[in-house]
């Protein structure tokens, strides 16, 4: 009688190069690559002549390729492709970081001394004649320039936040996807988000020189200038934290009986206020630190002035660049007050970015905490 296949019998069980047939490289082989990469591209550098950049560039490479060769041999492909990725995309964060620790240190470096002390921070500078000894002597302070800045930004984010969080829930609630109400004010949010930052300082000076007359310069006239940047900014990411709302929330208020806007104002708004105030802060980043458009429209002034809506003001972008560009007599005191104000912006901007994330965390629900 002559043997029979068996249907379905089981195929003989083939090596699989996995992660537990394959061999491991030690638990800290990455940190010993990097440190041979650093000293193999140090010594050759040593050697044709040291220079940071082209150090860090060849460290990197070398870093790459000896992972990439070692785990390829010793483990397996997948594994070494791992081990690449990965680095290549730490090697891409460090160098987009590079740019900002650099500029970071070298303000705190640079702008320390003033920035810290309450003489420059808290006191009026400006130019003052003495008629006994005809010396004109000019003292350095950012106090007007801070209130400025300060003042200049509010009215701005008073005005563009509520516009730009309301035509968010128009799009996101209420408008259909494909109608042309949507379509039109989505091209022109994309439109202004484009908008180069001194087109709208031209075009807040050109619109209140129309209305009051020449040489109409005023915090409100800069603040209305910002709120052309500013819109755009907090439409766009307030439409798209409402839209990471689940559509379960909405739904299940409806069939409680809730109106619309209650379920708005009580739901959706609660549930997406930690989204909604980091698209503000940003939005305020994006415009706190502009410099042309308040130069153009609210022009510089040494003197103080908390009126919005009359004559120069100054704010501390424009008294870091004016100080830089255009030096009084004292020339390193004013490029060392340009540096101060700068650090000065840097430290406001980083307290405002604080009191927000207080603010979303004590008006969030409960379960988002």
């Amino acid at each position: 009688m002559s043997a029979t296949a068996i249907p379905n019998a089981p195929a003989p069980q083939r090596q699989i190069d996995n992660a537990l047939t394959s061999g491991q490289l030690p638990r800290f082989f990455e940190v010993w690559a990097l440190i041979g990469s650093l000293v193999v591209s140090g010594v050759l550098f040593a050697v044709v002549g040291f220079s940071v950049v082209g150090w860090i560039v060849v460290a990197a490479i070398v870093y790459l390729l000896i992972v990439g060769v070692i785990s390829s041999i010793v483990e397996n492909r997948r594994k070494a492709v791992d081990r690449l990725v990965r680095g290549v995309v730490v090697i891409m964060f460090l160098l987009a970081l590079a740019p900002l620790l650099s500029t970071l240190i070298d303000v705190i470096a640079r702008g320390a001394g003033d920035a810290f002390d309450p003489n420059f921070a808290f006191k009026v500078g400006g130019s003052h004649f003495d008629p006994v000894s005809l010396k004109v002597t000019t003292t350095i302070g950012a106090w007007q320039s801070v209130v400025g800045t300060l003042i200049i930004t509010g009215i701005a984010t008073v005005i563009s936040v509520p516009i730009g969080i309301l035509t968010a829930i128009y799009l996101v609630e209420y408008g259909r996807p494909n109608s042309t109400m949507n379509r039109a004010v989505t091209f022109l949010v994309d439109v202004m988000t484009g908008i180069p930052s001194i087109v709208a300082g031209l075009f807040a000076f050109s619109l209140f020189t129309l209305i009051i007359g020449p040489k109409a310069f005023s915090g409100f006239s800069a603040a209305i200038a910002l709120c052309v940047l500013m819109i755009p900014i907090v439409v766009r990411s307030s439409e798209e934290m409402l839209k990471l709302v689940p559509l379960d929330l909405r739904e299940a208020s409806y069939a409680l009986g809730v109106t619309k806007f209650v379920t708005i104002t009580r739901i959706v708004l609660p549930t997406a206020i930690s989204g909604l105030i980091t698209g503000v802060m940003i939005a305020i980043a994006r415009v706190i630190g502009e410099t042309a458009p308040i130069f153009i429209a609210a022009s510089f002034t040494n003197n103080f002035n908390a009126d919005p809506f009359r004559n120069a003001m100054s704010t501390l972008p424009v008294m870091a660049y004016t100080g830089y560009k255009f030096p009084s007599t004292d020339v390193a005191g004013s490029v060392a007050s340009a540096w101060g104000a700068a650090l000065l912006l840097v430290i406001l901007v980083v307290i405002l970015n604080l009191i927000a994330r207080i603010v979303a965390r004590v008006f969030a629900p409960k379960g988002l905490r």
